[in-house]
């Protein structure tokens, strides 16, 4: 395997980790919405059950936009296989924006809960967390589609005769 084929695994294999974690998100998101807040607050802020998360998925998020930049700088002459890849890794940075955006700040916020009154309008922050998280999952998707993309357009379309 060349070092860019293997870059190009690695940077897969990591956009799709980063993906799955933002896609639990999504997929739990209609039955957490039904949650009251008693149920929701002790699951999501209290029992943190997304602790881990923050950590491994803080790597899995950051080296997948490091690989996948560092993927079309190594395909920039490779026509159309370049631009697919820069535009993934546009759009893995732009999620990563969207979480400092929308998520950290509720996550600043509900750090605050654990020792003060949760507030009346609870279901603000609760609503900003879910749905910036399914959003980022939706735009995950477009970023790990566009570096798919970038390899398919690069894979020959006739194999060559063995004879």
């Amino acid at each position: 395997m060349t070092f860019i084929r293997t870059w190009r695994f690695i940077t897969l294999m990591l956009a799709s980790f980063s993906l799955s974690l933002s896609m639990t998100h999504l997929l739990e998101l209609p039955q957490r919405m039904q949650f009251d807040q008693q149920l929701w607050v002790r699951v999501t802020v209290v029992e943190n059950v997304y602790k881990l998360f923050g950590s491994v998925g803080a790597v899995f998020e950051i080296t997948a936009i490091i690989t996948a930049i560092m993927l079309a700088f190594l395909v920039r002459k490779q026509g159309s296989t370049f631009y697919w890849t820069l535009g993934g890794a546009i759009v893995l940075v732009l999620a990563f924006l969207s979480w400092i955006m929308f998520v950290a700040p509720m996550n600043v916020e509900f750090a605050k809960w654990l020792t003060n009154p949760i507030p009346m309008d609870w279901m603000r922050y609760r609503d900003q967390w879910e749905y910036a998280h399914a959003v980022n999952a939706l735009i995950k998707i477009i970023g790990l589609s566009l570096i798919v993309i970038s390899v398919i357009v690069k894979t020959p379309k006739k194999r060559p005769n063995p004879l």
